[in-house]
Parts: structure tokens; C-alpha cells; sequence
């Protein structure tokens, strides 16, 4: 793990050394979803980009004020997709990230299932299996950290992931599952809600990814491989002349869908194409990194330089700069046809199963 940890952006190791006040460091100890900040943190770095962005953020959240107004709901058009692709305000993701999921429509259709997984018999092998992962998610977050903490969000997590496993017993826990539902806590704060979310994602968005063959993400790493030599030749040549695998390098990537990898503000921008357009938007994710880091990679002697870059290209500025970041990864890989993900999918999954 590189010195900055992911879900805060940017540390000043990865910028320039610099001095902060501790007046500075007190204001902004946590960030607006409660994860601490490193001692390192770059503040400079976070505010000339916070001052640009919240321009930014003003003019998508009075866009949005307008459509959503008198509504409890929004449903997919060619509108909406533009709204969502440029950022969802944070006090309209609940019910967007609902709607254009399918979630709400699937949650009316069975309003009871919920309580009634976390009210019936239980799995104890399952329940010990989530027990453990509940301390180490996002341990350094005040919502996660002290369960008797009324405004602990550890309760909730639990609940989420219980009422999963039960209702998905062919898959019950996966790792991964526990940072994706925890950061979507800490945006819905509805445990029903976001059950039903992150059952939309494994059931309807990403199928057979946390599946216990993974075929699905075990295929989607392949695809990605061919979508590198496609896209980014000299890279592909690159990484895979050192002997190098896909899955060694990006699986966190897709399994945790880039939760714990990148900033959470990126994270939470993707999530909200993601979910109204599916996966393609990790594939425009993965290639919009390689690509951007393109110089860099060409430039390694060896294996660990490769792999010290792929840390440092999901903590750096292209990271943190989540608008950016966004409006980049629907451009610089150009043209990326759903007919030529299937095609790759269907030839790289045939091979898996085989084998």
C-alpha cells in the first residue's frame, strides 16, 4: 500500500513536502464522510481543488434541484444520463442511485424481505465470516469505529451484509462486499436501501463478479487485458513482457468497484454512472488510469517500478480530482461498443469454464 490511503486523495509525499498549521489540521481532521485524514495530507493541493470544484458542484446541484423538484423519483433518459455522467449531488444520491439502479423497483416489488432475513434462522458460519470483516472496514472512519457509538454505522453494515448472505446463499460473503456497502451507508444511511442496492449491483449490474468461481470477474480481467492491447498497445506489450497478469494488478479494482482504491469522492462519481449505465463505466475507469499513466509505465525496468505506479495512479492528483477524472475516462478510450465487451466477455468466459 502506498503512503496515502486511498479514500482520502492526495498526501503531500505526493505532491511536495509542506508545513500545516494545527489550527489547519484540526479544522479538516476528518473529511465529509468521516474518514481521518493521514498526517501527511496534502491541504494545499485539497483546497485548490475544493474551491474549484464546489463551483463546480453549485451549478450541477441547482441543475439538478430543478428536475428532481416535486419528485420522488427519477427515471432513466438520455437527460438524466447527462445529469448523472457530470455528478449527482450527495443530498439527491439516495434516491437517483434507487431509481436508475432498478433498486426501488425491486425493494416495492418484495418490501417485507428484508426484516424477514435479518428475523429468520441464521447461518452461524456465514454470521462469524461477516463478524470478522465488520472490524476491518474502514476501521479509521468515526461511523465504523465504535459500535456502542450511537451514530455507528457498524450495526447497520452488519445487518446489510447478513440480510445479503442469506438471501444470496450461493455467494453468502464475499470479500469486497463489506466496502461497498459501507461506503454506500455512509451516502443512503438506510440499511434497507442499501441491502437492495448492493443486491441490484451483484444480482442485475456485475452477475457471477462474487460468484465463489468469480468467473464473472475472472472473465471481466481478461476483457480488460484485450481492451489494454487495444487501446494502450505499448502498455499492454509493456506489462505483459514482464510476465505480468491483469487480475495481479487491477482485481481490487473491480471487486471492490474501486471503494478502498480510490478517493471516496471518485468513487462515488463512478458509482453514480455505474449504476444507471453498468459496467462498462470500470472498464472506462481502468483505461482512463493506464492511459493517463501511460509515460510513467513505458518508463519501468522492472516489476516492482510497474507495481509502484499502479499504487501510486490511484492516490495521485488524476485520482483525486474526481471531476476530471469522470470527464476523461469518456473520452480518452474512445469508442468502447457494449457488442464488443460481450463479444470478448463470451470468448474469454468459454476459455474459463473449460478450464
Amino acid at each position: 500500500m502506498a503512503a496515502t490511503h486511498s479514500k482520502h486523495g492526495l498526501s503531500a509525499s505526493s505532491t511536495r513536502p509542506k508545513a500545516r498549521s494545527s489550527r489547519l489540521m484540526s479544522a479538516f481532521e476528518f473529511d465529509t464522510y468521516g474518514f481521518e485524514r493521514p498526517d501527511d495530507f496534502d491541504y494545499k493541493t485539497y483546497q485548490d481543488f475544493m474551491s474549484s470544484y464546489l463551483r463546480v458542484l453549485a451549478r450541477r446541484a441547482a441543475k439538478w434541484d430543478v428536475m428532481v423538484k416535486n419528485k420522488e423519483r427519477v427515471k432513466k433518459s438520455v437527460k438524466v444520463k447527462r445529469y448523472v455522467r457530470k455528478g449527482i449531488p450527495n443530498e439527491h444520491r439516495p434516491m437517483v442511485w434507487m431509481c436508475v439502479s432498478g433498486a426501488q423497483e425491486r425493494m416495492e416489488a418484495n418490501p417485507d424481505l428484508f426484516q424477514k432475513l435479518l428475523s429468520g434462522p441464521k447461518d452461524q458460519q456465514l454470521m462469524e465470516t461477516i463478524q470478522m470483516d465488520l472490524y476491518r472496514t474502514f476501521p479509521e472512519n468515526i461511523f465504523f469505529k465504535d459500535l456502542k457509538d450511537p451514530k455507528s454505522l457498524r450495526g447497520h453494515l452488519q445487518n446489510v451484509l447478513v440480510a445479503f448472505g442469506h438471501h444470496n446463499k450461493s455467494i453468502g460473503y464475499c470479500q469486497g462486499l463489506n466496502f461497498i456497502a459501507a461506503l454506500m451507508l455512509l451516502v443512503v444511511r438506510d440499511d434497507h436501501k442499501v441491502f437492495w442496492l448492493l443486491d441490484t449491483i451483484v444480482t442485475n449490474i456485475l452477475p457471477d463478479y462474487y460468484a465463489r468461481d468469480m468467473v464473472g470477474l475472472k472473465t471481466d480481467q481478461e476483457v480488460l487485458g484485450e481492451l489494454i492491447k487495444l487501446k494502450v498497445p505499448n502498455v499492454h506489450a509493456k506489462i505483459t513482457g514482464e510476465g505480468i497478469h491483469w487480475s495481479l494488478i487491477c482485481t481490487k479494482w473491480f471487486i471492490c468497484l474501486f471503494a478502498d482504491v480510490l478517493p471516496v469522492e471518485s468513487v462515488l462519481r463512478i458509482w453514480d454512472s455505474l449504476l444507471f449505465e453498468g459496467s462498462k463505466v470500470l472498464f472506462r475507469i481502468s483505461l482512463t488510469l493506464v492511459k493517463l499513466h501511460e509515460e510513467k509505465l513505458l518508463k519501468c525496468k522492472n516489476f516492482p517500478e510497474i507495481t509502484e505506479i499502479f499504487k501510486g495512479m490511484t492516490q495521485d492528483k488524476i485520482a483525486f480530482n474526481c471531476h476530471d477524472l469522470m470527464q476523461n475516462s469518456f473520452i480518452l478510450p474512445g469508442s468502447l461498443p457494449q457488442s464488443l465487451i460481450n463479444k470478448l466477455r463470451e470468448k474469454h468466459r468459454r476459455v474459463i469454464e473449460e478450464e
